[in-house]
C-alpha cells in the first residue's frame, strides 16, 4: 500500500514600502528698518573782546590837549588867578593902609607887577605807563542739541510650506500555498 503524501508548498509574500520625508520650507523676509538722524543744532555765541587804549595822559603830558582839557584848565587857571588877585589885592591894600608905618609900598608894588615871571613848557616825554591800557577777552559758548535717532523698524511673519510625507506601501509578491498529493492512490475499502 502505498500512502499517499500531502505536499505544501507556500511562499511568502513580500511588501514593498517607499517613504517619503515630510519637508518645511521656511521663509522669512528681512525687517524694512528705517532710521532717521534729525541733525543736532549748534549754537555758537561768542562776545567781542574789547581792548581800550587811553592816552590822553600822554597827550596831555606833550601838551597836545584836546579843547575840552583847555577849556577845564584855562577855568581852573582862571579861578586860581581871581583868588589869587583878591588875596594880592586884599595884601596890597593892608600895606597902603598902614603906609604910615614906613617903607615905601607903591614903589614895591609897582616893581613887583612890572617884572613877570613866566616859563614856557613845551611839553616832555610822557612818564612811564602813561598809556593806559585795559583788554577785556572774547567769550564762546558753544551749545549742542543732539536729537535721538527715530528707528522704525517693521517685521513681516515667516511663511511657511509644508509638504506632508506619505509611505506607499506595495505588494510585491503575493503569498501563495500550493498543496499536491504526491504518491499513489488510495483504494478505499471499508
Amino acid at each position: 500500500m502505498h500512502l499517499i503524501s500531502l505536499s505544501i508548498h507556500s511562499t511568502m509574500g513580500k511588501i514593498h514600502i517607499q517613504s517619503t520625508p515630510p519637508s518645511l520650507e521656511i521663509h522669512q523676509q528681512p525687517a524694512d528698518q528705517t532710521i532717521k538722524q534729525p541733525k543736532a543744532e549748534l549754537t555758537i555765541f561768542k562776545t567781542s573782546s574789547q581792548l581800550l587804549i587811553d592816552q590822553t595822559e600822554a597827550w596831555n603830558n606833550l601838551d597836545l590837549k584836546s579843547a575840552f582839557v583847555r577849556i577845564r584848565e584855562a577855568a581852573e587857571n582862571g579861578h586860581q588867578a581871581v583868588l589869587e588877585g583878591i588875596a594880592r589885592r586884599a595884601e596890597e591894600g593892608d600895606d597902603l593902609l598902614h603906609i604910615e608905618r614906613g617903607g615905601n609900598a607903591i614903589k614895591e608894588h609897582a616893581i613887583k607887577h612890572t617884572i613877570r615871571d613866566h616859563t614856557y613848557d613845551t611839553g616832555h616825554t610822557p612818564p612811564f605807563l602813561a598809556v593806559k591800557e585795559s583788554y577785556t577777552p572774547s567769550r564762546l559758548k558753544v551749545d549742542w542739541q543732539t536729537k535721538k535717532p527715530i528707528v522704525d523698524v517693521k517685521s513681516h511673519a515667516p511663511t511657511f510650506h509644508p509638504e506632508r510625507g506619505h509611505v506607499d506601501i506595495t505588494m510585491e509578491h503575493y503569498p501563495s500555498v500550493t498543496l499536491s498529493v504526491v504518491g499513489g492512490q488510495m483504494n478505499e475499502v471499508v
